[in-house]
């Protein structure tokens, strides 16, 4: 798998469906963080994710915690509106974890604040608008991405 999509405690069921389909589409792995705000038997989940939820290849973490500790020796990036870099600028490698967090708040400070050096962000051209749907800036992420494979 060339990248692995990283969803920090995901509220919306229909993002999270549709990003499960952008990982099978790209050949990425799906990692999910618990808590989610949302059954993972959703059905509006299922529904963004089609017939095609059963193909994607997805790991399920207890919390934050877990996650990190799993994956401690894993390159990571991370996205946030706070990065002051822009994804354009991401070293882009095989296996690259790309750490997204919910739609209502991102990423906890705590993980912005001891990640700094790895926050990235696309860029926005309006004042008028502070953030993307996560399933669009996941889809702009990975798809530069792929551009280095």
């Amino acid at each position: 798998m060339p990248l692995n999509i990283v969803l920090i405690e995901p509220e919306i069921p229909n993002n999270t469906g549709n990003i499960g389909r952008l990982a099978l589409a790209s050949g990425s792995t799906l990692h999910l963080v618990k808590p989610f705000g949302f059954e993972i038997s959703d059905a509006r989940l299922k529904r963004a994710g089609l017939d095609y939820w059963q193909h994607v290849t997805i790991i399920y973490y207890d919390d934050i915690n877990d996650f990190f500790n799993k994956n401690q020796n894993q390159n990571m990036v991370f996205l946030s509106s706070h990065g002051t870099k822009t994804h354009y600028d991401i070293p882009f490698e095989d296996n690259l974890f790309l750490v997204f967090g919910k739609e209502s708040v991102g990423l906890p400070k705590t993980i912005i604040e001891a990640h700094a050096n790895q926050l990235y962000k696309i860029p926005l051209y309006s004042e008028h608008v502070r953030s993307l749907n996560l399933a669009n800036a996941v889809g702009i992420v990975v798809y530069e991405g792929l551009k280095h494979f």
